[in-house]
């Protein structure tokens, strides 16, 4: 015999508690939103706070470099003027170091290398006569062709000659001549070197003779 029960069944109550997977999936969410503040408060923050300092000082120096460049307006054709002005003093003192020997030196130079002989005071000329000092004669019949010039250097009145002779005598009578001469103060030779010429093979004396100029 079959019986049916008609009476409405009592369903089951659900339990108040969340299902596990539901309570899973919660504890996953607050943990990554834990997650995300403890990425922001640490890292994202303090980074975009050095980015938005790093873009202030940025700013700043950006300004800073235009009021330089504003300031510094005209810079280069200054810089231009200052070395151009350092060129000249250059070469003014270059030509200072060389400077260019007077006419009436050269003049006098001439005269002591020819049978004219040296421009001389009235003291000079009676102490280079007869009877006059012997240290300061020369010989007036001696032929200056037995002596060349090769450099004739005057720095702030101190001269200094070089050249070649056929002897130590030429030499000798050169120096007399220059001291002689009314142009010409403290002359001496300083250095006397006998050497060879390569083309001719001939022997000559190379020497310097230092002196004043009486301007």
């Amino acid at each position: 015999m079959i019986k049916i029960n008609l009476l409405p069944q009592k369903r089951a109550k659900r339990s108040q508690a969340a299902e596990p997977g539901t309570r899973d999936f919660l504890v996953g969410v607050i943990a990554v939103i834990a997650a995300a503040a403890v990425v922001y408060l640490v890292f994202d923050r303090p980074k975009r706070s050095d980015i938005a300092d790093f873009r202030a000082a940025t700013k700043d120096l950006n300004a800073s470099i235009q009021s330089n460049n504003a300031q510094l307006v005209g810079y280069d054709t200054l810089k231009a003027a200052k070395d151009e002005a350092a060129a000249r003093i250059q070469a003014i003192n270059h030509l200072n170091g060389t400077m260019v020997v007077p006419a009436n030196i050269l003049h006098e130079l001439g005269r002591v290398l020819t049978a004219k002989g040296p421009t001389m005071t009235q003291v000079m000329t009676r102490l280079t006569g007869d009877g006059g000092d012997s240290n300061k004669k020369f010989q007036t019949d001696w032929d200056p062709s037995h002596v060349w010039i090769t450099a004739f250097t005057d720095k702030a009145g101190a001269v200094t000659i070089e050249g070649g002779a056929q002897s130590e005598s030429d030499v000798t009578q050169l120096s007399k001549r220059l001291a002689a001469s009314a142009y010409f103060l403290d002359v001496a030779p300083s250095a006397e070197e006998r050497t060879t010429d390569h083309d001719s093979g001939l022997n000559y004396y190379r020497f310097t003779i230092t002196g004043k100029v009486a301007y």
